[in-house]
């Protein structure tokens, strides 16, 4: 009975240093490969916020193989990205109350579906499956978009995410040869 105690409280402490030591230093080490980024916007009262990790081509095809297609993406690298409005603001056309949201897309060739959802996970895909599976809960979703591909003139090697206005505001996402734009209103 000794001994089972004692295993058990070995496996205990050695969970803990996993969990408190661990942990905190896979995410420090991810981080400098795909360091974090923000996207900001401010103009007559409308402030928006973008916080991002942002991953690097290094060579690599993104789209249709690193980042597969007609698969939700956390969007970007380490925890998902996070989208704050500071008012209510219309998504082509659908509403988004003012808040902060995680910000998720499924990538296809021609096409992205952009998703907007009030959970914010710690981390944007389980461990058990080798980062393969997102954290997201669709059933969380606010608003879900569906917006056109273009391709690059130049090919971008780290992941950005902007806000670019010509007659319309949007949020510009730009990695490898590909871009999406996302109308914004408010």
């Amino acid at each position: 009975m000794k001994f089972f105690k004692k295993l058990v409280i070995i496996l205990l402490v050695l969970g803990a240093l996993g969990y408190f030591v661990g942990v905190p230093y896979m995410q420090r080490q991810t981080k400098k490969h795909s360091p974090e980024r923000t996207a900001t916007y401010s103009k007559n009262g409308l402030e928006l916020l973008v916080n991002y990790s942002s991953p690097s081509k290094k060579g690599r095809i993104i789209f249709g193989k690193l980042v597969p297609y007609d698969v939700v993406w956390r969007t970007g690298a380490n925890e998902p990205t996070t989208f704050t409005t500071g008012t209510d603001i219309t998504i082509k056309g659908k509403k988004l109350p003012a808040g902060t949201y995680s910000l998720w897309t499924k990538p296809s060739a021609n096409q992205w579906t952009v998703m907007f959802n009030k959970e914010v996970p710690d981390w944007g895909v389980t461990l058990i499956s080798g980062g393969k599976e997102t954290t997201r809960d669709p059933d969380q979703d606010v608003v879900q978009v569906f917006v056109n591909t273009k391709k690059t003139t130049q090919p971008v090697e780290q992941f950005t995410i902007d806000f670019a206005e010509d007659d319309q505001l949007r949020l510009v996402l730009s990695w490898d040869d590909t871009e999406v734009s996302v109308p914004i209103n408010k």
